[in-house]
């Protein structure tokens, strides 16, 4: 049976650990790489895996952490928060990345 990750973080250095390493913000429409600053477009956006949080204890602590790589084959993570207080600019953004960019992968221990 395999251990499941209680956090995000769990998951986040798993990824780092893997090559993961770059961090991307939404703004303005675009998620941005917060080292060079480049503003990717959905199209842009390779997601490899997602994982989905649910709040114990606060139905406002709910999150999607994405794994992703870009056609510039950058590789790092996001964080979205869902939902009721979430940005839905955001979401939106990520349900335009094209279906044929999602890796039917969802699995860490899966990646090569």
């Amino acid at each position: 049976m395999k251990r499941e990750q209680k956090h995000e973080t769990d998951y986040i250095q798993k990824y780092q650990d893997e090559g993961y390493t770059k961090n991307y913000l939404f703004e303005n429409g675009c998620l941005i790489d917060s080292e060079t600053k480049y503003a990717y477009q959905p199209d842009e956006i390779y997601i490899v895996a997602h994982h989905r949080y649910e709040g114990m204890s606060d139905p406002d602590d709910m999150s999607i952490l994405y794994v992703i790589e870009t056609k510039d084959q950058q590789r790092g993570t996001h964080l979205l928060g869902y939902g009721p207080t979430a940005d839905l600019e955001e979401a939106e953004f990520f349900k335009d990345i094209p279906k044929k960019n999602y890796s039917k992968n969802s699995d860490i221990n899966e990646l090569t």
